[in-house]
């Protein structure tokens, strides 16, 4: 009966520590998958977040609104011509009515009206602008 429960024992503390290593695995994968996803530079990335920021605020015009869209559109492109899965490319959606996924490119994309204002604001991922919103600004 002794040797029974010592084998118990000797089991259970088997299967405890390949759990424990599995665990280790899992975390090692996850961990690696998010250093090759991102494997940019502090100034990299400020240089890639820089071509967007101008363009954020609660009151853009239409007009820098038209630009963003053009620069988006570019960076897809670029991204996508170049195989970048650093960046994957940039989505734009909100109430203006535009939206971008990092598919799209220079062709047929919506421009909103140059005279009026809208609040543009942006979602990061891994330090990158990942998404950004345009909205409309409802006056009161």
């Amino acid at each position: 009966m002794e040797n029974a429960s010592k084998a118990l024992i000797i089991a259970g503390a088997i299967l405890l520590s390949i759990l424990i290593i599995s665990l280790g695995i899992i975390i090692f994968t996850q961990a690696q998958d998010t250093i090759n996803s991102v494997n940019m530079s502090e100034q990299e990335i400020m240089a890639f977040n820089n071509k967007f920021i101008p363009y954020q605020g609660e009151s853009v015009r239409g007009s820098q609104v038209n630009a963003l869209i053009q620069a988006v559109a570019s960076n897809n492109q670029s991204a996508k011509d170049n195989g970048d899965t650093k960046t994957k490319g940039i989505t734009v959606d909100g109430t203006a009515g535009i939206a971008i996924n990092p598919n799209n490119t220079t062709g047929s994309i919506k421009r909103v009206a140059s005279g009026t204002f809208y609040k543009v604001t942006f979602s990061y991922e891994n330090s990158l602008v990942h998404k950004i919103t345009v909205d409309n600004i409802v006056e009161q």
